[in-house]
């Protein structure tokens, strides 16, 4: 009898033990637990640690909260100004709903990547080019909102989207090179002309003031003399100064005529 009863422990012993191993379950801090009862979703969501199930009873599946990085591949279509291009990007999401991501679509993951590969196209049909180049975060704030719309019922909610590369023909790379190219040629140009314009109105400036005084003229060929004798590597023309006759003439008729001797025969007389 003694011997009965003691194998009759052992046995529901070991079947204590089977079934707890068979309903023990345990979830990471990363995951949350979401239990089917004979197919009907549970109420309760899991939370990280160590649970319990009903074996052959109840089904634990586990849903991965962490953010997922999603690479979208990348798309050609034509934008509105008529340019074929190729934009890939990258999606950022995380499943906020367990219950919702496991019931309300078949592949939540799946079912994200192709409405982001959808929404790409979409914007990449009603922006231009110059958009796409330059004005990027309006249209990463557009394609976020349109993904976001529909994967809120699916449980998912979208971080963060970011166009990565725009690839465009090579002709176009050609076009647009020329067309900068021509751009910076007329900036150019405009420098330079802004530049003489100033530069002749200061030498008109100095001009006039040299015209009022005269001598500013001819310090400021001594200057020059000065400034390229310094170098000592050259030879120097030094134009007679035209303002230095002029102060010789009149210096020249300023000055009384010196009488001349008088003849021979009026000495003799004397």
């Amino acid at each position: 009898m003694v011997e009965e009863l003691v194998a009759a422990g052992v046995t529901l012993a070991s079947a204590g033990v089977v079934y707890a191993m068979a309903a023990a379950r345990v979830i990471k801090q990363y995951e949350r637990g979401v239990v089917f009862r004979l197919g009907r979703l549970r109420p309760e969501v899991r939370e990280p640690g160590f649970t319990m199930i009903v074996p052959f009873v109840d089904r634990l599946q586990k849903v991965n909260m962490q953010v997922v990085t999603m690479p979208v591949p990348a798309q050609e279509g034509i934008t509105r100004d008529n340019v074929t291009v190729r934009v890939d990007a990258v999606v950022y999401f995380k499943v906020t709903g367990p219950a919702e991501a496991v019931v309300r679509v078949e592949d939540y993951r799946f079912a994200v990547a192709q409405m982001a590969q959808t929404s790409l196209r979409s914007i990449i049909g009603k922006s231009e080019l110059d958009d796409l180049l330059s004005n990027r975060e309006k249209l990463n704030q557009g394609l976020e909102l349109m993904i976001d719309s529909p994967a809120v019922e699916w449980g998912v909610t979208i971080d963060r989207v970011e166009i990565k590369d725009v690839s465009l023909p090579e002709t176009m790379k050609r076009s647009m090179a020329r067309q900068a190219e021509a751009d910076r040629e007329r900036r150019a140009r405009v420098i330079n002309a802004d530049a003489e314009l100033q530069a002749s109105r200061k030498l008109a400036e100095a001009a006039q003031q040299m015209a009022d005084t005269p001598a500013a003229l001819q310090l400021r060929l001594l200057q020059t003399v000065t400034a390229v004798a310094a170098e000592k590597n050259s030879t120097l023309v030094l134009p007679f100064p035209v303002e230095l006759l002029r102060f010789l003439e009149r210096a020249q008729q300023g000055v009384p005529a010196v009488p001349s001797p008088p003849p021979q025969e009026d000495r003799d007389r004397g």
